[in-house]
């Protein structure tokens, strides 16, 4: 499989792009010369309708709650005959209290986190997969929480296990590819000020999804599933 060039500009899924981290990334894209297909959860307006006015015809919005899987299918009826030259998974959810430990969570708490985050991200890529071909790249937001080896701490528990389970679920998908596969990236992109991150991350949108952004183009054509940080670092599972 030939590497393809990170300057060749193509289509783009990001699933989870009304806001934060994914409106960043769709706006990036954008300004790179892409076509953006970006998901949000309801029918009312999102910064990422605002960048659709910005960019007229370079901007398609479609309607999905990650979570239903009925919702899946027809995002994929839709998009049928489409390619995606990438398709990223950025809907994600967090814990509402960092400090529970994993014994003490409520059975609807981990069911929320883990199904948001690690079940139907995988349900949505196997769903879109074959409308990414040989060499696209298929990826999805993890965490640095989300590395065992890296865990010394503690904390955010449910979180980190979500996270965890997702780097699991792609190295399985990964594992039924044909070899040489598809180029696949878990990314992890540091503690970003975000709805979700909150006010005391260290990182502003601004510095962090640039550089996201350029390890995920990087990344075209190069057959394998990595762990990466937004430096390109191999991040240990």
């Amino acid at each position: 499989m030939s590497s393809k060039s990170s300057d060749a500009a193509g289509t783009i899924l990001i699933v989870g792009a009304s806001r934060g981290i994914g409106h960043a990334m769709a706006a990036r894209f954008l300004a790179k010369g892409w076509h953006v297909i970006g998901t949000v959860r309801t029918g009312v307006r999102s910064d990422l309708h605002a960048l659709a006015d910005d960019y007229d015809g370079q901007v398609d919005i479609e309607t999905l709650d990650i979570n239903e899987p009925e919702q899946i299918r027809g995002l994929r009826d839709r998009l049928s005959g489409t390619t995606l030259d990438i398709l990223f998974v950025n809907a994600g959810t967090t814990t509402h209290d960092e400090h529970v430990p994993i014994g003490r969570v409520s059975t609807e708490e981990f069911t929320r986190v883990m199904v948001t985050n690690a079940l139907s991200p995988m349900r949505a890529i196997e769903a879109l997969q074959d409308l990414v071909p040989a060499d696209g790249l298929i990826g999805a937001m993890s965490s640095g929480q989300g590395s065992i080896s890296n865990n010394e701490t503690g904390m955010r528990e449910v979180y980190r296990g979500s996270k965890a389970a997702l780097n699991m679920f792609m190295r399985s998908f990964a594992a039924r590819e044909p070899k040489p596969g598809r180029a696949m990236v878990l990314m992890a992109p540091g503690w970003i000020r975000t709805a979700l991150g909150g006010p005391d991350a260290p990182l502003a949108i601004e510095e962090a999804v640039p550089k996201v952004v350029d390890v995920l183009l990087s990344r075209r054509g190069k057959p394998g599933l990595r762990f990466l940080d937004r430096e390109g670092s191999t991040v240990p599972w």
